[in-house]
């Protein structure tokens, strides 16, 4: 397809409506995450995948010469993923913020330079008419932002069709930002196919998140009634169980002391209590324990990290 030589104000209009959504769709979830601390049910690598998408998408977005608003889309929305990937790393896997802060903006700048290289490259050849590898590219974003969806299915399986930790004004920001990118493409002078399927997947896709909770709330409907009767959450309840995941349990423990100073908290963590009890009642130091294997965590900061460990028995 050609690239665009003149775009219509409806196109615009649209446009800037959609991006608006998509530069602050995922402020109300990075906002939710650092307020709650949580990120449980936010897949890391739902946001890893929206912004690797981010590359090919703008590529494709300014090499076909798109409406403005839609070619720094992919920019902003790309940003705020990697955000949010970073809140992942901190408040789900446990990272240090600098550690998180210094690998989200190496990606960042990796990205950057990626996109530049390929918009040089390609926009020559492209303006020629080689269109092959605009081609290329246009599928793989299309298959990244699509791809990206797919993990929090993953967590809906595993909880019964219940959402947790996505954030639903996002997810309507999200949906609209999609929807309204791609009626700006319908009123183009040229509807673009492949870019305008890359915000149906979305609206699909999303859609069916919606579906997925609506049902849950329809099949636990007797279950929160009961819980708001006894004064209890829903997660309170036994038979709530099987839409929640099975943790591990924790628990702290300190042993000794070393040059006087008391050793930092060992935290064991366990899938099977019984085992945390085995633990924690052996004679000999956790560390030489014969149940190593049966522990899915061990954090020893401080003096333990730091070698001195003559635990006495």
């Amino acid at each position: 397809m050609a690239p665009q030589t003149s775009i219509p104000t409806a196109a615009n209009v649209l446009g800037t409506i959609g991006t608006v959504f998509w530069c602050v769709q995922l402020v109300p979830q990075i906002w939710h995450n650092w307020r709650t601390k949580k990120t449980e049910g936010l897949p890391a690598l739902m946001m890893v995948l929206w912004a690797a998408c981010a590359v090919p998408f703008g590529v494709y977005s300014v090499v076909q010469n798109f409406n403005i608003p839609i070619q720094i889309q992919p920019q902003v929305f790309g940003t705020l993923a990697l955000v949010t990937w970073a809140q992942i790393l901190i408040y789900e896997n446990k990272w240090k913020t600098w550690k998180a802060t210094a690998l989200v903006t190496g990606v960042f700048v990796l990205c950057g330079a990626i996109e530049a290289v390929l918009i040089v490259t390609l926009k020559g050849p492209y303006d020629r008419g080689v269109a092959w590898p605009m081609l290329v590219i246009g599928i793989i974003a299309a298959i990244l932002v699509g791809a990206g969806i797919l993990p929090p299915y993953w967590e809906l399986w595993k909880r019964n069709g219940r959402v947790i930790g996505i954030n639903w004004i996002f997810l309507s920001m999200d949906s609209a930002g999609a929807l309204f990118s791609l009626l700006a493409l319908v009123v183009q002078d040229t509807f673009d196919v492949l870019g305008g399927c890359v915000y149906l997947v979305v609206v699909i896709l999303e859609g069916g998140i919606f579906a997925s909770h609506c049902i849950w709330l329809f099949r636990t409907r007797k279950l929160r009634k009961q819980a708001k009767l006894q004064g209890v959450s829903f997660d309170d309840l036994p038979e709530a169980r099987i839409y929640q995941v099975k943790k591990a349990k924790t628990t702290t423990q300190t042993y000794g002391s070393c040059d006087s100073r008391p050793y930092s908290t060992a935290v064991i963590s366990v899938a099977d209590p019984a085992e945390l009890e085995k633990v924690l009642t052996v004679p000999e130091p956790i560390y030489k324990s014969g149940y190593l294997n049966d522990i899915s965590e061990i954090y020893l900061p401080g003096d333990l990290e730091s070698g001195c460990l003559d635990m006495p028995a």
